[in-house]
């Protein structure tokens, strides 16, 4: 699976008491029904966990702390203080989507006369302040002790900003036991965050496999491709450019890039809309966590306070606003989460849009199996979104070049700081089979062993 990250520790403290640790709580997305019944069964009882710790926001790895913690879950939550921030944010933005599906298919069920879904929301607002009460910021690089005889480390993973990988040493009677998360790994690349930090010699890895088949396209070129874009688009076609985007780290990439290209004067003069709250509330923590950014990156704060705004750009929080750029007809560029188009206002963007030769959808994410997102991107006549027929104009533009995570050549990078030899075993999460697949073979062939692909609810002994 690609979304839904959740992995459990089970192991006696020095005193023999068993000890419960979650890595991760994440949502599942993109399986319907399915989805759905994965998200309200954990396959454990949150009332059993010591602790949770959290390599990063990002809703498939944080989003179900709020249903964890009101299904009984009373133990801390490590995560980095920008992690933190940003979930208090997101979690919100998560329920308010909870309780909005559920509020539309009540309506859709009495308008076609039909019984509406039988679950309530996965949880509400009001499930997500107890959980923010329960989160501890751990800083990179400063060594804590989650329990007598757990050591944890987080450092950078480069992925998102506050992303860490998580290294655990864990004393037992036969020594010391390291293991390793990578959560979601990033890129080796000049933009926004420092590349993912060396870590300490690991007895076990958990290594996430989003990409593990495939390499990035140059991302040099990210700058004129999505000009490129633009000017097509919007200049030419006299269209709108709808930019799916996660609200965290991709519409602040794009908007850095736009940011870069009006400053050299090369951006026409078209407005550019940011219709997200969350995006805006996650670029505002942005700003607020500067000092994770890469050090070009600061210095050009220097020189230009405000990296995510320009003369052009408007940030739209009220829903009204968002209705009156449905109807606009001129020229524009859209950015609106969420990325894989499962959620958020970009569905009404789409709505809209999708029927019209001279607009286009530009994907810059992965779009998970069973997404609208992956659906749009094979270009079907139509699709459903809110129950409606719509049929597939618009043209379908991709830019894996802005992609967070990792390439399987940078995974290859991110894991040569190990001795092969003495890596016991490696898991391989987070992944559709041919990046399973792919990683597996990529990694075998640089001499690690043992390489295991875990299936949902699998249990190993290591």
């Amino acid at each position: 699976m690609v979304t839904g990250s959740k992995h459990l520790l089970e192991y006696p403290d020095l005193e023999g008491r068993p000890v419960r640790l979650l890595l991760d709580c994440g949502l599942f997305q993109g399986e319907g029904p399915q989805s759905d019944e994965k998200n309200r069964r954990f396959g454990f009882d949150p009332k059993s966990i010591d602790a949770l710790v959290l390599s990063h926001a990002h809703i498939d790895h944080s989003g179900l702390i709020p249903r964890l913690v009101r299904e009984g879950f009373t133990g801390p939550i490590y995560a980095t203080p920008a992690t933190r921030d940003l979930c208090a944010v997101m979690l919100e933005d998560s329920a308010r989507i909870q309780e909005s599906d559920f509020e539309q298919d009540l309506k859709r069920a009495r308008k076609q006369g039909r019984a509406p879904q039988e679950h309530e929301p996965l949880y509400t607002v009001d499930d997500v302040r107890p959980a923010l009460e329960l989160f501890r910021g751990v800083d990179l690089n400063e060594p804590f002790a989650v329990f007598p005889g757990t050591k944890l480390l987080f450092t950078d993973a480069g992925h998102i900003l506050g992303s860490a990988c998580v290294h655990l040493d864990i004393d037992t009677a036969d020594g010391v036991r390291r293991i390793t998360f990578s959560g979601d790994v990033g890129r080796y690349v000049d933009r926004l965050l420092p590349d993912p930090a060396r870590f300490r010699q690991a007895d076990v890895i958990i290594c996430e496999s989003t990409y593990g088949d495939r390499d990035h396209p140059p991302v040099q070129e990210t700058r004129d491709e999505l000009l490129d874009h633009v000017l097509r688009v919007c200049v030419e076609r006299r269209g709108k450019l709808i930019i799916p985007a996660f609200s965290l780290g991709k519409t602040q990439e794009i908007l850095h890039t736009l940011n870069a290209l009006h400053n050299e004067g090369r951006l026409p003069r078209i407005p550019v809309f940011v219709d997200s709250p969350l995006s805006i509330n996650a670029t505002a923590i942005y700003r607020q966590h500067s000092a994770l950014l890469q050090d070009d990156v600061r210095a050009e704060l220097a020189a230009d306070p405000d990296l995510f705004g320009f003369r052009g750009v408007e940030f739209v929080r009220e829903a009204a606003r968002s209705k009156q750029l449905n109807d606009r007809q001129e020229p524009s560029i859209v950015i609106a989460a969420s990325g894989m188009m499962e959620a958020g206002r970009v569905r009404h963007h789409l709505l809209h849009g999708l029927p019209y030769e001279r607009n286009a959808v530009l994907v810059v994410g992965f779009c998970a199996p069973g997404t609208l997102g992956a659906q749009i991107m094979e270009r079907p006549d139509h699709v459903h979104i809110f129950g409606e027929r719509v049929p597939v104009r618009a043209e379908i533009l991709r830019m894996e070049s802005y992609s967070a995570h990792a390439d399987r050549g940078e995974l290859e990078r991110w894991i040569a700081c190990q001795d092969a030899a003495k890596v016991q075993r490696v898991f391989l999460v987070h992944g559709i089979p041919p990046s399973l697949n792919g990683l597996r073979d990529r990694f075998a062939a640089k001499g690690f062993t043992r390489i295991e692909r875990p299936r949902q609810g699998q249990r190993f002994e290591v």
